[in-house]
């Protein structure tokens, strides 16, 4: 008889391990908390504003991105049919430029990808004359910073960098505030809601460098966007596909307790909400194995609990969760009568305090008509996030998240228009446009999982919360997150916050996590079947010899080639207390 699998979560991480199980065989039972599937990759239409029959407006929870590294997204994708001829993986499209908008300044637009055409090259060529206020001699520094990251060995990576602050490593104490503002705060901010003062240059490092590899490649693209939005060419063809497959849906539970066995490391039960009514799931009845693809901030509220502070005695795996932070990066949707397209890519907002991204949806949804949904008036889209969420606005002066969802969005259009109204310009109208703000923020301090308080120390926000906040890697949090396998018979991890070799809190790391999860269970239950591809992080042809010779220079004691003289300060690898092994061991796991 085919094993029973229970999975938490249906989000990216909960399907894709389900459709990884049922590919072989697994009898795969998926319980999710809210009514809906997808997770933070959902879309969230705006509730009601369908009218003479039409659907409601479309929206993101944020704007999707698939950049040129991705490769578990992209092959789980493949293999979910669209319609008769295709994939899900065709509904991608690439986008060609990217723009840095600032306040009273013109934009400075750049190209995404290798220039293919005459007006790419000369986009390409026009991007470097122009200028981004930061000095010709900063401008080089940053340059060798990159090309520092770029030739430093893994494991000067794994053991160096995750202690160094990105800030302290590219010196942005040392230098000038444009170039603090632009270079180290505004670029690094965009990558999930990190800071650069306390993300992990092992993160930076390694995501901006995955970034800019396709761009040096002309048949490759760094950055895809979906034609439509994202329940409906990817989530939704994909939760009926794995309907076929013989995989259930129970929406609406909540997980609340997990139970271990007194005498072994082995899940003995799971206690849900469902309907109201208190269930409990039992080892060997209910399940013969479970994976948990519950966000991190989830995992903590559980294991706060006193039944989870006694569960955490069983599983000394899971003893570091409490140490990892979360941050706040949510969306809201400005509907357009007439599309303003700004630029073919996204958009780094890097004067506004609230560390703005945003993009013009319409131009890339050619499977999807605007008019189609709403009144039927609404022709272009804008979906921008929200990164900072602690700090006073321009207009509104108090911080985003004590400001009501009105107060949000008509701070967040000022500053837009900030950003875009420059020199005599109009871009966007003073008006401001129909909205829809993402419905998991500013919620009363309401749990959404076992009764106690969401808002942890690190993200005390007064009275309001966001109920799907952002794992961030921040230094040294590597050595607290926990394996895929953290050493349990039967219960495995498949959520962003596992270690991985994408080591980001993103779509392709919730999969990847999943996959090794999934591994973890097969070599658990002595399955003959294929394992779940898992692949590292590409390292171009052109940079691996640099980093050889860098692995040579590591294992005697030797500086990276090129490094500064802030680097070489902050290097030295895990402070004392640090378990050595522990973390040699995880730089070959991920």
């Amino acid at each position: 008889m085919a094993k029973r699998v229970v999975v938490l979560g249906a989000g990216v991480g909960g399907l894709t391990t389900a459709h990884e199980l049922a590919e072989r065989g697994y009898e795969v039972t998926v319980f999710e908390r809210m009514n809906a599937f997808g997770g933070k990759a959902r879309s969230i239409p705006k509730p009601d504003s369908g009218i003479d029959q039409r659907q409601d407006l479309p929206g993101e929870h944020g704007f999707r991105f698939f950049p040129g590294f991705y490769r578990h997204v992209i092959d789980t994708m493949q293999r979910i049919p669209f319609h008769e001829t295709r994939t899900v993986d065709d509904n991608l499209v690439p986008a060609t430029q990217s723009m840095l908008a600032r306040f009273g300044k013109p934009p400075l637009v750049g190209l995404v990808g290798f220039p293919r055409t005459w007006a790419e090259w000369k986009t390409f060529f026009h991007q470097f004359t122009e200028s981004n206020g930061v000095s010709l001699a900063e401008n080089l520094h940053f340059l060798r910073c990159l090309v520092v990251m770029a030739t430093s060995c893994l494991e000067r990576v794994h053991k160096e960098y995750e202690w160094i602050a990105y800030w302290d490593f590219i010196g942005a104490p040392q230098r000038s505030v444009q170039y603090q503002h632009l270079l180290g705060e505004g670029l690094t901010r965009s990558l999930v809601a990190m800071k650069a003062e306390t993300s992990s240059t092992r993160t930076i490092a390694t995501i901006f460098c995955q970034m800019i590899y396709p761009m040096l490649n002309p048949f490759r693209n760094d950055d895809q966007l979906l034609c439509a939005p994202t329940d409906i060419v990817w989530i939704f063809p994909w939760v009926s596909l794995l309907m076929t497959m013989g995989v259930q849906y129970r929406l609406g539970t909540l997980v609340t307790a997990f139970e271990a066995y007194p005498d072994r490391a082995r899940l003995r039960s799971i206690t849900i909400q469902e309907n109201g009514k208190t269930v409990v799931l039992t080892d060997g009845r209910d399940f013969d194995y479970a994976v948990s693809a519950i966000p991190v901030d989830g995992m903590n509220t559980i294991l706060g609990t006193p039944a989870g502070k006694a569960f955490l005695g069983r599983a000394p795996g899971l003893d570091q969760l409490s140490n990892l932070e979360t941050s706040w990066m949510n969306g809201v949707q400005f509907y357009l009568k007439e599309d303003i397209p700004l630029v073919h890519g996204h958009i780094l907002y890097v004067d506004t305090p609230w560390a703005l991204t945003a993009i013009s949806q319409a131009q890339f949804w050619d499977q999807f008509e605007l008019t189609t949904s709403g009144n039927g008036e609404v022709r272009g889209l804008l979906s921008v996030d929200v990164s900072e969420w602690s700090v006073p606005g321009v207009l509104i002066k108090k911080p985003a998240c004590d400001c009501t969802h009105e107060e949000i969005a008509t701070e967040v259009w000022e500053q837009l228009k900030l950003s875009h109204n420059v020199g005599g310009q109009i871009v966007l109208p003073d008006t401001m446009p129909d909205y829809f703000m993402d419905n998991c923020i500013n919620q009363k301090r309401v749990d959404a999982y076992a009764g106690s308080d969401l808002c942890s120390s690190k993200n005390p926000f007064g009275d309001h919360v966001s109920l799907e906040p952002l794992f961030i890697n921040t230094v040294g949090s590597y050595h607290f997150r926990p394996n895929a396998d953290f050493g349990f018979e039967n219960f495995f991890l498949a959520s962003d916050y596992v270690r991985t070799y994408t080591n980001l809190a993103t779509m392709e790391a919730a999969n990847e996590a999943a996959r090794r999860a999934v591994n973890a269970l097969l070599e658990h239950d002595h399955s003959s079947a294929p394992r779940a591809g898992v692949w590292p992080l590409d390292q171009p042809w052109y940079v691996r010899p640099w980093q050889a010779v860098d692995a040579w220079r590591y294992r005697r004691g030797l500086p990276a080639l090129l490094s500064t003289p802030e680097m070489r300060r902050t290097s030295g690898g895990a402070p004392p207390g640090v378990d050595k092994a522990d973390s040699a061991k995880t730089a070959a796991a991920g």
